[in-house]
Protein backbone atom coordinates (compact mmCIF):
# COMPACT_ATOMS: atom_id res chain seq x y z
CA UNK A 1 0.00 0.00 0.00
CA UNK A 2 2.90 2.18 0.86
CA UNK A 3 4.44 1.77 -2.80
CA UNK A 4 0.90 2.37 -4.41
CA UNK A 5 0.57 5.30 -2.42
CA UNK A 6 3.93 6.58 -3.09
CA UNK A 7 3.56 5.95 -7.18
CA UNK A 8 0.03 7.87 -6.99
CA UNK A 9 1.36 10.97 -6.30
CA UNK A 10 3.86 10.63 -9.44
CA UNK A 11 0.83 10.63 -11.09
CA UNK A 12 0.50 12.82 -14.10
CA UNK A 13 -2.73 15.08 -12.72
CA UNK A 14 -2.26 17.47 -14.99
CA UNK A 15 -2.40 15.44 -18.43
CA UNK A 16 -5.28 12.98 -16.98
CA UNK A 17 -7.36 15.66 -15.91
CA UNK A 18 -7.09 17.72 -19.08
CA UNK A 19 -7.94 14.31 -21.14
CA UNK A 20 -10.73 13.93 -18.43
CA UNK A 21 -12.66 17.28 -19.09
CA UNK A 22 -12.19 16.83 -22.63
CA UNK A 23 -14.16 13.79 -22.56
CA UNK A 24 -16.34 15.13 -20.43
CA UNK A 25 -17.29 18.01 -23.02
CA UNK A 26 -17.26 15.36 -25.60
CA UNK A 27 -20.01 13.81 -23.45
CA UNK A 28 -22.43 17.17 -23.60
CA UNK A 29 -21.65 17.85 -27.74
CA UNK A 30 -22.75 13.39 -28.24
CA UNK A 31 -25.81 14.63 -25.99
CA UNK A 32 -26.56 17.65 -27.97
CA UNK A 33 -25.65 16.13 -31.26
CA UNK A 34 -28.33 12.79 -30.49
CA UNK A 35 -30.99 15.12 -28.88
CA UNK A 36 -32.72 15.37 -32.45
CA UNK A 37 -32.66 10.96 -32.60
CA UNK A 38 -34.76 9.12 -31.80
CA UNK A 39 -33.55 6.89 -28.82
CA UNK A 40 -30.64 9.26 -28.58
CA UNK A 41 -29.89 8.77 -25.34
CA UNK A 42 -28.44 5.49 -26.04
CA UNK A 43 -25.53 6.80 -27.48
CA UNK A 44 -24.96 8.96 -24.48
CA UNK A 45 -25.13 6.28 -22.18
CA UNK A 46 -23.03 4.13 -24.77
CA UNK A 47 -20.44 7.13 -24.55
CA UNK A 48 -20.06 7.85 -20.98
CA UNK A 49 -19.67 4.04 -20.49
CA UNK A 50 -16.79 4.15 -22.93
CA UNK A 51 -15.04 6.58 -20.99
CA UNK A 52 -15.60 4.51 -17.36
CA UNK A 53 -14.25 1.68 -18.92
CA UNK A 54 -11.36 3.45 -20.87
CA UNK A 55 -10.72 5.17 -17.32
CA UNK A 56 -10.51 2.04 -15.44
CA UNK A 57 -7.99 0.20 -18.38
CA UNK A 58 -6.16 3.98 -18.58
CA UNK A 59 -5.74 3.47 -14.52
CA UNK A 60 -4.61 0.01 -14.48
CA UNK A 61 -2.10 0.52 -17.40
CA UNK A 62 -0.88 3.76 -15.72
CA UNK A 63 0.32 0.98 -12.99
CA UNK A 64 1.83 -2.05 -15.59
CA UNK A 65 5.01 -2.22 -16.50
CA UNK A 66 5.54 -1.10 -20.12
CA UNK A 67 8.73 -2.56 -20.57
CA UNK A 68 7.38 -5.94 -19.71
CA UNK A 69 4.11 -5.13 -22.12
CA UNK A 70 5.95 -3.96 -24.60
CA UNK A 71 8.77 -7.28 -24.72
CA UNK A 72 5.64 -9.11 -26.12
CA UNK A 73 5.91 -7.83 -28.83
CA UNK A 74 5.69 -10.65 -31.52
CA UNK A 75 2.44 -11.86 -29.82
CA UNK A 76 1.24 -8.04 -30.15
CA UNK A 77 1.85 -8.34 -33.59
CA UNK A 78 0.11 -11.56 -34.05
CA UNK A 79 -2.65 -9.94 -32.76
CA UNK A 80 -2.42 -6.99 -34.90
CA UNK A 81 -2.39 -9.16 -38.09
CA UNK A 82 -5.40 -11.42 -36.69
CA UNK A 83 -7.81 -8.20 -36.15
CA UNK A 84 -7.13 -6.97 -39.36
CA UNK A 85 -7.47 -9.95 -41.63
CA UNK A 86 -10.18 -10.91 -39.36
CA UNK A 87 -12.32 -7.71 -39.96
CA UNK A 88 -11.84 -8.49 -43.80
CA UNK A 89 -13.88 -11.55 -43.15
CA UNK A 90 -16.48 -10.78 -41.01
CA UNK A 91 -16.63 -6.55 -40.87
CA UNK A 92 -19.36 -4.92 -41.31
CA UNK A 93 -19.40 -0.66 -42.54
CA UNK A 94 -19.59 -0.28 -46.11
CA UNK A 95 -23.03 0.54 -46.32
CA UNK A 96 -22.18 3.94 -43.88
CA UNK A 97 -18.52 4.61 -44.40
CA UNK A 98 -17.58 2.76 -47.33
CA UNK A 99 -15.23 0.33 -45.45
CA UNK A 100 -15.68 -2.88 -43.31
CA UNK A 101 -14.01 -1.83 -40.39
CA UNK A 102 -16.45 -2.79 -37.59
CA UNK A 103 -16.71 -6.04 -35.99
CA UNK A 104 -20.44 -6.40 -34.34
CA UNK A 105 -21.14 -8.65 -31.59
CA UNK A 106 -25.14 -7.80 -31.80
CA UNK A 107 -25.44 -4.51 -30.46
CA UNK A 108 -21.89 -4.01 -29.87
CA UNK A 109 -19.61 -2.53 -32.54
CA UNK A 110 -15.58 -2.79 -31.89
CA UNK A 111 -13.54 -0.91 -34.55
CA UNK A 112 -9.88 -3.22 -34.69
CA UNK A 113 -7.57 -0.48 -36.30
CA UNK A 114 -8.32 1.50 -33.22
CA UNK A 115 -7.04 -1.19 -30.93
CA UNK A 116 -4.12 -2.18 -33.36
CA UNK A 117 -2.95 1.61 -33.22
CA UNK A 118 -1.82 1.13 -29.27
CA UNK A 119 -0.44 -2.35 -30.72
CA UNK A 120 1.40 -1.00 -33.21
CA UNK A 121 2.88 2.07 -30.92
CA UNK A 122 3.78 -0.53 -28.26
CA UNK A 123 5.75 -3.19 -30.48
CA UNK A 124 7.32 -0.94 -33.00
CA UNK A 125 8.54 1.47 -29.53
CA UNK A 126 10.42 -2.11 -28.69
CA UNK A 127 11.79 -2.42 -32.06
CA UNK A 128 13.22 1.01 -32.69
CA UNK A 129 14.54 1.07 -29.16
CA UNK A 130 16.10 -3.01 -29.71
CA UNK A 131 17.83 -1.39 -32.72
CA UNK A 132 18.35 1.86 -32.10
CA UNK A 133 22.13 1.86 -32.52
CA UNK A 134 21.73 -0.02 -35.97
CA UNK A 135 18.72 2.03 -37.29
CA UNK A 136 20.15 3.09 -40.55
CA UNK A 137 21.29 -0.48 -41.51
CA UNK A 138 19.11 -1.25 -44.47
CA UNK A 139 18.20 -5.11 -42.99
CA UNK A 140 16.74 -2.82 -39.55
CA UNK A 141 14.98 -0.66 -42.03
CA UNK A 142 13.65 -3.38 -44.07
CA UNK A 143 12.45 -4.94 -40.91
CA UNK A 144 10.71 -1.69 -40.07
CA UNK A 145 8.98 -1.34 -43.29
CA UNK A 146 7.64 -5.16 -43.25
CA UNK A 147 6.34 -4.35 -39.86
CA UNK A 148 4.66 -1.21 -40.86
CA UNK A 149 3.96 -2.14 -44.10
CA UNK A 150 1.84 -5.22 -43.40
CA UNK A 151 -0.75 -3.62 -41.41
CA UNK A 152 -1.18 -0.68 -43.89
CA UNK A 153 -1.71 -3.31 -46.13
CA UNK A 154 -4.74 -4.32 -44.58
CA UNK A 155 -5.58 -1.39 -43.12
CA UNK A 156 -6.20 -0.16 -47.31
CA UNK A 157 -8.06 -3.20 -48.14
CA UNK A 158 -10.82 -1.84 -45.69
CA UNK A 159 -9.98 0.47 -47.29
CA UNK A 160 -9.74 2.95 -44.70
CA UNK A 161 -7.29 6.13 -45.61
CA UNK A 162 -7.49 8.38 -42.69
CA UNK A 163 -6.47 5.39 -40.66
CA UNK A 164 -3.53 4.39 -43.06
CA UNK A 165 -2.83 8.39 -42.99
CA UNK A 166 -2.76 8.02 -39.16
CA UNK A 167 -0.46 4.65 -39.15
CA UNK A 168 2.02 6.27 -41.25
CA UNK A 169 2.47 9.47 -39.30
CA UNK A 170 3.01 7.29 -36.27
CA UNK A 171 5.75 5.92 -38.14
CA UNK A 172 7.68 8.44 -40.14
CA UNK A 173 8.00 10.94 -36.61
CA UNK A 174 8.92 7.89 -34.86
CA UNK A 175 11.54 6.64 -36.99
CA UNK A 176 12.57 10.18 -37.43
CA UNK A 177 13.13 10.68 -33.75
CA UNK A 178 15.01 7.35 -33.98
CA UNK A 179 17.39 9.15 -36.28
CA UNK A 180 16.62 7.85 -39.24
CA UNK A 181 19.33 9.02 -42.46
CA UNK A 182 18.20 11.71 -44.69
CA UNK A 183 18.95 9.44 -47.69
CA UNK A 184 15.66 7.35 -46.62
CA UNK A 185 13.64 10.03 -45.65
CA UNK A 186 14.25 11.87 -49.09
CA UNK A 187 13.78 8.58 -51.02
CA UNK A 188 10.63 8.02 -48.97
CA UNK A 189 9.61 11.04 -50.45
CA UNK A 190 10.21 10.10 -54.22
CA UNK A 191 8.63 6.77 -53.67
CA UNK A 192 5.59 8.38 -52.62
CA UNK A 193 5.46 10.29 -55.59
CA UNK A 194 5.83 7.80 -57.82
CA UNK A 195 3.29 5.76 -56.37
CA UNK A 196 0.85 8.65 -55.27
CA UNK A 197 -0.50 8.00 -59.28
CA UNK A 198 -0.68 3.73 -59.28
CA UNK A 199 -2.72 4.42 -55.86
CA UNK A 200 -5.04 6.98 -57.90
CA UNK A 201 -5.98 4.61 -60.75
CA UNK A 202 -5.45 1.22 -59.57
CA UNK A 203 -5.86 1.33 -56.00
CA UNK A 204 -8.14 4.29 -54.75
CA UNK A 205 -11.79 3.72 -54.74
CA UNK A 206 -14.36 6.12 -56.25
CA UNK A 207 -15.75 7.83 -53.25
CA UNK A 208 -11.95 8.15 -51.84
CA UNK A 209 -11.56 9.77 -55.30
CA UNK A 210 -14.19 11.42 -54.94
CA UNK A 211 -13.31 13.25 -51.56
CA UNK A 212 -10.31 14.83 -52.64
CA UNK A 213 -11.40 16.30 -55.63
CA UNK A 214 -14.27 17.64 -53.23
CA UNK A 215 -11.83 18.91 -50.96
CA UNK A 216 -10.05 20.76 -53.67
CA UNK A 217 -13.58 22.24 -54.63
CA UNK A 218 -16.35 21.38 -52.35
CA UNK A 219 -19.07 23.03 -54.70
CA UNK A 220 -18.47 20.67 -57.64
CA UNK A 221 -20.91 18.06 -56.09
CA UNK A 222 -22.72 20.28 -53.17
CA UNK A 223 -25.42 17.96 -53.40
CA UNK A 224 -23.82 14.66 -52.82
CA UNK A 225 -20.10 14.35 -51.26
CA UNK A 226 -19.38 18.34 -51.10
CA UNK A 227 -22.73 18.66 -48.81
CA UNK A 228 -21.30 17.55 -45.64
CA UNK A 229 -17.80 19.99 -45.81
CA UNK A 230 -20.17 22.73 -47.39
CA UNK A 231 -22.82 22.31 -44.08
CA UNK A 232 -19.77 21.51 -41.68
CA UNK A 233 -18.13 24.85 -42.64
CA UNK A 234 -21.53 26.71 -42.50
CA UNK A 235 -21.98 25.59 -39.01
CA UNK A 236 -18.71 26.16 -37.91
CA UNK A 237 -19.36 30.64 -39.06
CA UNK A 238 -23.09 30.09 -37.52
CA UNK A 239 -21.41 30.19 -33.81
CA UNK A 240 -19.72 33.35 -34.54
CA UNK A 241 -17.73 34.06 -31.00
CA UNK A 242 -20.07 32.91 -28.26
CA UNK A 243 -22.23 30.29 -29.94
CA UNK A 244 -26.52 29.36 -30.59
CA UNK A 245 -25.74 27.87 -26.89
CA UNK A 246 -25.48 23.83 -26.09
CA UNK A 247 -28.92 22.34 -27.61
CA UNK A 248 -30.02 25.31 -29.57
CA UNK A 249 -27.64 24.93 -32.66
CA UNK A 250 -30.10 25.54 -35.83
CA UNK A 251 -27.79 23.07 -38.24
CA UNK A 252 -27.25 20.47 -35.39
CA UNK A 253 -30.83 20.25 -34.12
CA UNK A 254 -32.34 20.11 -37.24
CA UNK A 255 -30.78 17.45 -38.69
CA UNK A 256 -28.57 19.73 -41.44
CA UNK A 257 -25.47 18.28 -40.10
CA UNK A 258 -24.47 15.40 -41.52
CA UNK A 259 -22.37 13.17 -39.13
CA UNK A 260 -22.64 15.52 -36.80
CA UNK A 261 -22.09 13.06 -33.74
CA UNK A 262 -18.98 11.22 -35.21
CA UNK A 263 -17.16 13.22 -37.73
CA UNK A 264 -18.33 16.64 -37.74
CA UNK A 265 -18.02 16.93 -33.86
CA UNK A 266 -16.24 19.61 -33.67
CA UNK A 267 -19.10 21.61 -36.21
CA UNK A 268 -21.40 21.29 -33.36
CA UNK A 269 -18.87 22.77 -30.96
CA UNK A 270 -18.69 25.51 -33.12
CA UNK A 271 -21.77 26.35 -33.77
CA UNK A 272 -23.04 25.59 -30.64
CA UNK A 273 -20.12 26.75 -28.01
CA UNK A 274 -18.72 29.45 -30.53
CA UNK A 275 -15.20 30.62 -30.82
CA UNK A 276 -14.49 30.28 -27.07
CA UNK A 277 -15.35 26.98 -27.22
CA UNK A 278 -13.97 25.63 -30.08
CA UNK A 279 -10.42 27.57 -28.49
CA UNK A 280 -11.19 26.02 -24.91
CA UNK A 281 -11.09 22.67 -27.33
CA UNK A 282 -8.42 23.67 -29.30
CA UNK A 283 -5.95 24.55 -25.92
CA UNK A 284 -7.09 20.96 -24.31
CA UNK A 285 -5.86 18.86 -27.38
CA UNK A 286 -2.76 21.20 -27.96
CA UNK A 287 -2.20 20.77 -24.38
CA UNK A 288 -2.87 16.63 -24.16
CA UNK A 289 -0.26 16.25 -27.49
CA UNK A 290 2.31 18.56 -25.86
CA UNK A 291 2.16 16.66 -22.45
CA UNK A 292 2.71 13.42 -24.03
CA UNK A 293 5.68 15.11 -26.01
CA UNK A 294 7.38 16.57 -22.50
CA UNK A 295 7.02 13.60 -20.95
CA UNK A 296 8.43 11.94 -23.94
CA UNK A 297 11.58 14.02 -23.88
CA UNK A 298 11.85 13.34 -20.16
CA UNK A 299 10.83 9.82 -20.13
CA UNK A 300 13.66 7.26 -18.09
CA UNK A 301 14.42 5.14 -21.06
CA UNK A 302 14.26 5.45 -25.26
CA UNK A 303 11.28 2.69 -24.78
CA UNK A 304 9.13 4.81 -22.79
CA UNK A 305 10.38 7.98 -25.00
CA UNK A 306 9.12 5.93 -27.93
CA UNK A 307 5.64 4.98 -26.57
CA UNK A 308 5.21 8.81 -25.65
CA UNK A 309 5.97 9.75 -28.88
CA UNK A 310 3.81 7.53 -30.77
CA UNK A 311 0.87 8.32 -28.43
CA UNK A 312 1.52 12.63 -29.12
CA UNK A 313 1.70 11.71 -32.58
CA UNK A 314 -1.78 9.61 -33.30
CA UNK A 315 -3.60 12.29 -31.43
CA UNK A 316 -2.04 15.05 -33.11
CA UNK A 317 -2.68 13.74 -36.44
CA UNK A 318 -6.10 12.21 -36.29
CA UNK A 319 -6.85 16.01 -34.56
CA UNK A 320 -5.39 17.74 -37.42
CA UNK A 321 -7.11 15.23 -39.48
CA UNK A 322 -10.56 15.81 -38.25
CA UNK A 323 -10.48 19.44 -37.28
CA UNK A 324 -9.17 19.79 -40.59
CA UNK A 325 -11.66 18.39 -42.60
CA UNK A 326 -14.33 20.05 -40.33
CA UNK A 327 -12.97 23.13 -42.15
CA UNK A 328 -12.54 22.05 -45.09
CA UNK A 329 -8.52 22.24 -44.91
CA UNK A 330 -8.10 18.41 -45.07
CA UNK A 331 -10.67 15.76 -47.33
CA UNK A 332 -12.72 13.78 -45.23
CA UNK A 333 -11.94 10.79 -44.46
CA UNK A 334 -14.00 9.58 -41.56
CA UNK A 335 -11.55 9.93 -38.79
CA UNK A 336 -12.93 10.80 -34.90
CA UNK A 337 -11.66 13.64 -33.10
CA UNK A 338 -10.27 12.03 -30.28
CA UNK A 339 -12.08 12.01 -26.62
CA UNK A 340 -15.19 14.31 -28.21
CA UNK A 341 -16.29 12.21 -31.26
CA UNK A 342 -19.34 9.19 -30.41
CA UNK A 343 -17.94 5.84 -30.42
CA UNK A 344 -17.06 3.71 -27.57
CA UNK A 345 -13.72 1.54 -29.76
CA UNK A 346 -12.46 5.27 -30.40
CA UNK A 347 -12.69 6.42 -26.66
CA UNK A 348 -11.65 3.71 -24.58
CA UNK A 349 -8.60 2.69 -27.12
CA UNK A 350 -7.31 6.76 -26.96
CA UNK A 351 -7.66 6.37 -23.00
CA UNK A 352 -5.71 3.35 -22.86
CA UNK A 353 -3.07 5.01 -24.97
CA UNK A 354 -2.73 7.73 -22.33
CA UNK A 355 -2.58 5.37 -19.77
CA UNK A 356 0.69 4.25 -21.65
CA UNK A 357 2.11 7.69 -21.33
CA UNK A 358 0.95 8.56 -17.58
CA UNK A 359 2.86 5.17 -16.79
CA UNK A 360 6.10 6.44 -18.30
CA UNK A 361 5.57 9.59 -16.16
CA UNK A 362 5.46 7.62 -13.56
CA UNK A 363 8.46 5.62 -13.80
CA UNK A 364 10.74 8.77 -14.59
CA UNK A 365 12.12 8.25 -11.73
CA UNK A 366 13.11 4.43 -10.00
CA UNK A 367 9.39 3.50 -8.56
CA UNK A 368 8.29 0.35 -7.42
CA UNK A 369 5.64 -0.98 -9.39
CA UNK A 370 3.41 -4.27 -10.00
Amino acid sequence: MQNIRQNLKNLDLPLLGAVCLLSFIGILLVSSATASFSGGTTQVIVQIGAFLLGLLCCLFLAFYDYEFMASKYLYIIGIDLFLLVLVLFIGTGSEEVGGNSWIRFGPIGIQPAEIVKIGFILSFSFQLDKYKERINEPLVVLCCLAHIGALVLLIMQQPDFGTTMVFLSIFVVMMFVAKISWKYIVGALGAVAVAFPVFWFFIFKEYQKNRILTFLNPEMDAQMSGYQVMQSKTAVGAGQIFGQGLYNGILTQNSFLPAKHTDFIFAVACEELGFFGALVILALIVFIVFRCFYIAYHARDHLGAFIAIGVGTMLLVQSFENIGMTIGLTPVTGITLPFLSYGGSSMVANLIAIGLVLNVRMRHKNLNFM
